[in-house]
């Protein structure tokens, strides 16, 4: 950060700022953004390549999961007021109403997965810090370039060096070890 960066002061968006911004048309509703520490982030087109994958490990998660969690596919969480990310997929602890009196937030994530080809970057700095941040307890990028799955499992308020994983393998997730995901056919 140069020092006329530092200088800079924001105005931070919150959650119902955000949401006003659509109702009164200055988002488009369909927008593909995402609110990350008040600001307004324009996220990736979608390929078939990252298509494919979600549709493969939607299919998978849902299978392996049955009543032991929900999976939310695209959908928001809201981690405070300023900070409401749409990741690939989260999966949450199950609740009778499937969150429809209030989204999910931190408290209820077991497991978040972002599916990136042009924003790993974003996603392994970012994302991680923000995740982290927030005590996610494990979040897994699915890197379309490698064709690696990298798993970053919270210890002492922080994501270590990242485990990778690839077809063949099991992952058991930490929030609920009785939960775990096989990644035969991840990646095609």
């Amino acid at each position: 950060m140069d020092d006329v960066t530092a200088l800079l002061t924001r105005h931070k968006l919150d959650v119902d700022q955000y949401y006003l911004m659509a109702v009164v048309g200055i988002l488009d509703r369909d927008a593909r953004v995402e609110l990350i520490d008040g600001e307004i982030i324009d996220m990736a087109p979608i390929g078939e390549d990252h298509i494919s994958t979600v549709n493969r490990l939607n299919r998978a998660l849902v299978m392996t999961c049955g009543e032991r969690a929900i999976v939310s596919v695209q959908n928001p969480v809201r981690l405070d007021r300023f900070n409401e990310p749409e990741p690939d997929f989260a999966l949450l602890r199950p609740r009778d109403d499937f969150y429809a009196a209030r989204k999910a937030g931190a408290d209820a994530v077991l497991l978040l997965i972002e599916v990136s080809k042009s924003s790993v970057r974003f996603d392994k700095t970012v994302k991680l810090a923000l995740y982290a941040r927030f005590g996610i307890p494990e979040y897994w990028l699915v890197n379309l370039e490698t064709r690696v799955l990298e798993a970053y499992r919270l210890v002492d308020g922080q994501y270590g060096t990242p485990g990778e994983h690839g077809a063949g393998e099991t992952l058991a997730l930490v929030a609920a070890p009785d939960i775990g995901i096989t990644l035969d056919r991840l990646f095609g």
